[in-house]
């Protein structure tokens, strides 16, 4: 069964294009996908997400699921590290497998020329990993060097701090590349386990877009994916958040103090996500604008950058933020956003900030359309968070749609000043962990 619907974007690509189609296909062994066809250019992008990803790992064994995800292009079948480089290499294709905290995504582009003999040697990093011992300890090796490197940089402590603070043992709340003891006590039953359970045909999504038919696609995915273990590890539970308002500061030694902070979010299937969203574009999105860039970085030159953002994760939701300050200067800069915070809680938004943020982001979605890749990366997306097909059509009406009364109503609900968590990394002056 296809359902194909065709949507107008302004596109930013050679060619330019327009009234794209997004197809939804089922492939004969029942692997679902969707694709924007388009013979333009002889290659495809080929996105695949496998829900679950370093929240998987078992206890004991942190750090499984990024090590066995790292291991996936060194060698698989009867091809070794560099055989498997060459062969992927000599058909000039590009295969990328990044772990993260709730899905395993994995990035394939190929000439049309070449597809045959690129998905059947994808195929093999998917489906016969060698995990060679050579292997293992050299990927072991990169990732235990990013490990150091993590601890002496103070925004990765201050993300780490916060997320053990926030979730405690929950997989959420350490690193999935593990510890340097986790990672070094990792053996090859440990990532052969873990390719079990997070590469399985139970969590699959998949989006494409170029040079391929409907019909292609689906013979393609079946031999692709089809000899996947057919279900992988059960998903963790919920993570209960675990910290109230207050400041943690980790003494460090740097000039310059960084700062994670947030509180509990929003799911991204509530009806007041869409005007969340503009408010915290509004609030903290990053753009020179934005209310604390305003007040933190060009009123008073506390720091270089401030943002906040949504985070709705499979099991978690977060309202998140982050910045650097001087270790002089950080707790006037924490003052200021907790005010920030009070005062879009108490009053809302002014109708001149609301209209020319949703001027921004209606204007700004379209241009995010600009080629094969980014296209079959936001169609897998849209289907991990269990958006409609006509998403891209209906998503900037949404953001109309969002009124004054929306967003301070939202504010109200959404914003806690009292329940914002700041973690302060280095050596704050006139500041003391509280909570």
């Amino acid at each position: 069964m296809m359902l194909r619907l065709t949507f107008a974007l302004i596109l930013f690509a050679l060619p330019v294009r327009a009234d794209v189609q997004i197809q939804d296909v089922t492939s004969p062994g029942g692997i679902h996908a969707w694709l924007v066809e388009s013979h333009d250019l002889p290659f495809t992008a080929l996105e695949i997400r496998f829900r679950g990803g370093t929240s998987l790992d078992p206890e004991g064994a942190r750090g499984a699921v990024n090590l066995m995800a790292g291991l996936l292009e060194e060698g698989a079948g009867d091809l070794d590290a560099q055989g498997f480089a060459r062969a992927r290499d000599g058909l000039a294709a590009s295969f990328s497998f990044r772990p993260t905290t709730d899905a395993v995504a994995v990035s394939a582009r190929f000439l049309t020329e070449n597809r045959d003999e690129a998905v059947d040697l994808l195929r093999l990093a998917l489906v016969e990993p060698r995990f060679d011992a050579d292997a293992i300890e050299r990927v072991r090796g990169q990732v235990l060097s990013g490990l150091a490197s993590d601890a002496k940089d103070p925004t990765r402590i201050a993300g780490r701090t916060f997320d053990e603070k926030a979730f405690g043992a929950h997989p959420y709340g350490s690193d999935g590349s593990g510890t340097p003891d986790s990672v070094r006590a990792l053996m090859r039953d440990d990532l052969v386990a873990a390719h079990r359970a997070a590469l399985a045909r139970d969590r699959i999504y998949v989006a494409a877009a170029g040079d391929i038919t409907a019909e292609e696609l689906g013979k393609l995915l079946d031999r692709l994916l089809g000899d996947l273990t057919a279900e992988g590890a059960p998903m963790p539970s919920r993570a209960e958040w675990r910290i109230g308002g207050g400041v943690t500061v980790v003494e460090f030694p740097t000039p310059q103090a960084s700062v994670r902070f947030g509180h509990e979010g929003i799911k991204r299937d509530d009806p007041d996500f869409f005007p969340a969203y503009v408010l915290n574009e509004i609030l903290g999105g990053g753009r020179f604008g934005s209310r604390l860039m305003t007040e933190v970085r060009e009123k008073r030159g506390l720091t270089y950058g401030i943002g906040s953002y949504l985070a709705p994760m499979d099991h978690a939701e977060l309202m998140m933020g982050h910045f650097a300050s001087s270790n002089a200067t950080v707790g006037q800069a924490v003052e200021i956003v907790r005010e920030e915070w009070r005062r879009a809680a108490a009053e809302g938004v002014t109708a001149e900030e609301l209209e020319a943020t949703k001027t921004y982001l209606t204007g700004s979605y379209p241009l995010r359309f600009d080629g094969n890749g980014p296209i079959a990366s936001i169609l897998v997306g849209m289907q991990m968070e269990d958006l409609p097909i006509d998403y891209p059509v209906t998503r900037n009406a949404k953001v109309e749609a969002v009124t004054l009364e929306d967003v301070k109503r939202v504010a109200a609900r959404l914003l806690k000043p009292e329940a914002l968590h700041f973690v302060v990394v280095g050596e704050p002056e006139g500041l003391a962990s509280d909570g």
